[in-house]
């Protein structure tokens, strides 16, 4: 399944001020002042164009299609290009400011950013989304840039869409420029692991948290709500290092089984079933809503936005949530969770593997020469491990959950880079 560059999937409320609950208690513990609130707060930059496109039909449909930069302090601003009907700008402001927070938690050398263009992707044929993306891309050509802005999937976009981004701006540029982009396909340049990343990240995290509580990952057992590329890769690593997948989930149900789910088994069942786990037989099929009610060491909701609420918290009987999602706890569900002593990685942290080896393409794109898979995993795991070891040390410091400590060392990064930088 194709690797797309985690970002948050909008709110059912107003995404914005959903980033902004979160930011806002992050900013309060840390003192920032009024100024540097602002500073933070603010985009540098927000881009809306107008994109005509011949249509199969012959007719010109006009589309609308954003950027926003919102922070390139750390270095350039990065971030994915989402495709879906229901883009608008304050979604794409929140999920630029949430890049920023995200590279920032897990130490990477770039701003944040987000682009998007209301369309159905759905409805569209491939010679429709090839014109549609190379016109945004023209309309971008003073944005993008490997020293300046570097976009990737998200929803609605993958491998191909980056491919033909970076053709039409390295035509635009005369030569070839595969750091504008990543996400790429492995031809082009993309880099090995970038399918697995995220669900591997998921997995470190996860590890990192058992040896916090003490848990013994080859005693340990956990339930994966979401059987995609995140969930079905989180549940594969997890397997291997020892913990027993008690249930998995997808569209078409959940599937539990207390002697432990044969995840290979399960991942091509899958491949071979039009991408769906009905009809699978390595498992009881139960209610999506009964999943999370199961007594489990781990708990990776791997799938949408808002699946634990106030509604099913109480009945969640996890040690521990990994947040392989984007957006899975709503903000109601938080202190819930708190009082009831389960910690929760959050997604800002546990889902970066996927960023962190976008960063890691644009690298090998800069110097030319391709990284192993074992080297590409090895750094990724490092950088995770570090990441989580320092959002523990600022929860215990701050005495917060490891969601607002994740807030408070990518907000704490940022504005001191500000501040040694100065300019304003």
């Amino acid at each position: 399944m194709s690797y797309i560059e985690p970002a948050p999937i909008k709110d059912k409320e107003n995404p914005l001020e959903s980033m902004m609950q979160r930011f806002d208690k992050a900013v309060e513990l840390l003192g920032i002042s009024e100024e540097m609130y602002h500073i933070l707060k603010v985009p540098r930059k927000q881009v809306i164009v107008g994109l005509p496109v011949t249509m199969d039909s012959g007719e010109i449909r006009t589309f609308e299609g954003y950027r926003v930069i919102h922070s390139t302090i750390l270095g350039p601003s990065k971030g994915g290009i989402r495709f879906d009907p229901e883009v608008n700008l304050d979604e794409v402001r929140a999920l630029a400011a949430w890049m920023t927070w995200k590279c920032a938690v897990v130490d990477i050398p770039y701003g944040g950013a987000k682009g998007g263009i209301a369309c159905n992707p759905r409805e569209m044929s491939a010679g429709e989304m090839e014109r549609l993306m190379r016109a945004y891309t023209t309309s971008m050509l003073d944005v993008f840039g490997p020293d300046q802005d570097i976009p990737a999937p998200d929803m609605g976009t993958g491998p191909r869409e980056m491919a033909w981004l970076m053709d039409e701006y390295s035509k635009a540029k005369g030569m070839t420029v595969p750091a504008v982009v990543t996400g790429k396909p492995l031809v082009l340049g993309g880099s090995l692991g970038r399918t697995e990343a995220t669900g591997r990240g998921v997995m470190v995290s996860a590890l990192a948290g058992m040896e916090k509580l003490r848990i013994n990952p080859y005693r340990a057992t956990a339930v994966v709500q979401g059987f995609g590329n995140v969930g079905s890769h989180a549940a594969l690593l997890l397997r291997d290092r020892g913990v027993a997948i008690h249930a998995i989930s997808d569209i078409s149900g959940a599937y539990y089984n207390d002697k432990g789910i044969d995840i290979a088994a399960a991942v091509a069942y899958r491949d071979n079933n039009k991408g769906s786990l009905e009809g699978f037989t390595g498992a009881e099929l139960i209610s999506g809503d009964d999943l999370f009610t199961i007594p489990v060491d781990v708990l990776v909701p791997a799938a949408k936005e808002d699946v634990i609420t106030r509604r099913n918290v109480e009945s969640i009987q996890a040690k521990m949530i990994v947040e392989g999602a984007n957006g899975p706890t709503s903000s109601k569900a938080d202190d819930i969770i708190n009082e009831k002593g389960i910690m929760v990685v959050p997604d800002i942290l546990a889902n970066a593997g996927g960023v962190t080896v976008s960063y890691f393409e644009w690298v090998q794109n800069r110097i030319g020469y391709k990284w192993t898979l074992e080297r590409v995993n090895r750094r990724t795991d490092r950088i995770m491990k570090d990441s989580f070891d320092k959002v523990y040390e600022t929860s215990v410091k701050y005495k917060v959950s490891l969601r607002i400590a994740a807030y408070i060392v990518a907000i704490d990064k940022v504005s001191s880079t500000y501040k040694y930088r100065g300019g304003f």
